[in-house]
């Protein structure tokens, strides 16, 4: 993932995507960086709009967050009813077992 943020970076300071720009940035942040991963994520990019890429993926998490947080609203409403039931049998096991008590 690292190797992803280091071209994500050149690519925001305006600097070209390079084999050395990118090792430069990696061992700036710490990381030990491995020149055939460098390598394999640049040929990767080559034919790649990182502007159209990220727009894309900046609109996909926007669709996405809404039906999450309904979908665990209606499994939240949902475990609510089936606790209400259960209560409600079991009042009614305790009224039955006073009639034969």
């Amino acid at each position: 993932m690292e190797y992803v943020y280091a071209a994500l970076l050149l690519h925001k300071a305006g600097k070209s995507l390079t084999a050395k720009a990118m090792e430069d940035v990696m061992t700036a942040a710490g990381a030990s960086p491995d020149k055939a991963r460098i390598k394999a994520l640049l040929a990767a990019l080559k034919d790649v709009n990182i502007d159209e890429a990220l727009k894309s993926a900046a609109a996909m998490p926007v669709a996405a967050a809404p039906a999450a947080a309904g979908g665990e609203a209606a499994a939240g409403a949902e475990e609510k009813k089936v606790e209400e039931e259960e209560e409600k049998e079991e009042e009614f096991t305790a009224g039955l077992g006073s009639l034969f008590g």
